[in-house]
């Protein structure tokens, strides 16, 4: 599928990606873990329906914080994204991924989506080569949405089918 290399700046991108698109911040206006905790199990209840299952453990490619598996429509996030600030833009790239899934059938599909990339994702979707730049960039246009938790759930409910 890919290689080890551009596997591993896959991961570091994400990273990197993360951290400045979701800060850590210590203002009165930085969103609270019992918030984060309800957006991420919102989230995460409308992919259960539609047949993806969210696995909270350390992804089985090494180094990463989330990833989606096509062949088992399984999405892993790694623990450690709460503790950094960033589990509901992980999960939100992912479910990204997984809504693609749902359009292509046995592969992933642009989404007819009326979203420009943010200028600050660029730089990390823009290191992809061909048609993964462009899934990538949806990804990332979609985590960086302020009304991201909804916005995915919406599109979910476009492109997928509730299993039976």
């Amino acid at each position: 599928m890919f290689s080890k290399q551009s596997n591993s700046l896959l991961r570091l991108s994400l990273i990197i990606f993360l951290s400045i698109a979701n800060p850590v911040s210590t203002s009165a206006q930085s969103v609270s873990t019992s918030s984060v905790n309800e957006e991420f199990s919102q989230l995460q209840q409308v992919l259960t329906a539609y047949g993806f299952q969210v696995n909270l453990a350390i992804p089985p490619v090494r180094g990463t914080y989330g990833l989606f598996q096509v062949d088992s429509k399984q999405i892993w996030v790694n623990p450690v994204v709460f503790d950094l600030g960033i589990a509901v833009p992980t999960l939100v790239h992912e479910s990204v991924h997984a809504a693609q899934f749902c359009a292509g059938g046995d592969k992933l599909q642009l989404l007819d989506l009326a979203l420009e990339p943010s200028p600050r994702a660029r730089p990390y979707y823009l290191r992809y080569h061909a048609y993964r730049r462009e899934i990538e960039a949806q990804a990332y246009t979609v985590q960086t949405q302020p009304n991201r938790v909804e916005l995915t759930i919406e599109i979910l409910h476009r492109y997928c089918r509730k299993k039976p």
